[in-house]
């Protein structure tokens, strides 16, 4: 992953309603969800949750496709798993990194 396509990521998820949208859909899991879906779990309008979702579409952190006349979202779990890949690839210098709820890194 690019530095670049890392930092249009972060700042996409560095939004509240955001964040919430982009965990509802790694929750969904590969049936993804619905515009009215979300917006109904969350209680936001229809056209504030199509700005989000355009947002994290844009990032690379989204897909959209069309089922009928449904919209279905999904998270993209490749590029989160990117984004992931490039925040830890030098975590620990290498060394593999304490169990989690350990503590810090042993670095």
């Amino acid at each position: 992953m690019e530095e670049n396509d890392v930092i249009r990521a972060l700042g996409a998820l560095a939004h509240g309603l955001r964040l919430r949208v982009f965990r509802m859909l790694i929750v969904a899991g590969p049936d993804g969800l619905t515009p009215g879906a979300i917006a109904e779990q969350l209680d936001v309008p229809n056209a504030t949750l199509s700005f989000h979702l355009k947002e994290l579409t844009n990032a690379g952190l989204v897909t959209q496709e069309r089922d009928g006349r449904s919209l279905i979202y999904r998270a993209a779990y490749e590029q989160m798993n990117g984004l992931l890949g490039y925040l830890t690839e030098n975590c620990c210098q290498g060394q593999p990194c304490l169990e989690p709820g350990a503590g810090a890194c042993r670095c």
